[in-house]
């Protein structure tokens, strides 16, 4: 046998033990619920909510069900109002029109409105939230062109 499959079956043979089965872990939530004295609140996270197997998300098991969705402008003027008692300013309707644009995540949006010294500035920190979204508006456009190079060089599909 070649010793680089031989090896890869032993290690794999090794971490058998360690594995997470679909069963396992349906057992282990059952558990977690049977063994709850009173209301308990236990978050799962994911990434690929249908990728997941529908014994693992359906009603019983996960009762609730909720999208963690990218900022857009009202969730970014809750943020500006509670990081720096903003409610409104001159810069918001380039941060409104980039939200529009590009994905990015709440707590992306929070860190930028953060103030990281005491000579930082409202406006400072509005202009690093705005090269911020710029960032990931140029991101997901390079992304995108990619994405479309390797699906170009792949050829067409056999669907």
């Amino acid at each position: 046998m070649d010793p680089i499959l031989k090896k890869a079956q032993e290690e794999k043979e090794k971490n058998k033990g360690s594995e997470v089965t679909l069963s396992g872990l349906l057992n282990f939530v059952d558990g977690l619920w049977s063994a709850c004295g009173s209301e308990r609140l236990i978050v799962f996270t994911t990434n690929f909510l249908d990728k997941l197997d529908v014994a693992l998300t359906r009603r019983g098991r996960m009762d609730m069900h909720i999208e963690l969705s990218y900022c857009c402008f009202e969730a970014f003027k809750v943020l500006a109002k509670s990081y720096m008692d903003l409610e409104s300013h001159e810069l918001f309707g380039i941060i409104s029109g980039l939200l529009k644009e590009t994905n990015i995540t709440p707590a992306d949006v929070a860190e930028d409105l953060i103030r990281k010294s005491a000579k930082q500035d409202v406006e400072s920190c509005l202009k690093n939230l705005i090269n911020s979204l710029k960032k990931a508006k140029e991101e997901a456009r390079l992304k995108a062109v990619k994405d479309a190079r390797m699906k170009d060089e792949a050829g067409p599909s056999s669907s």
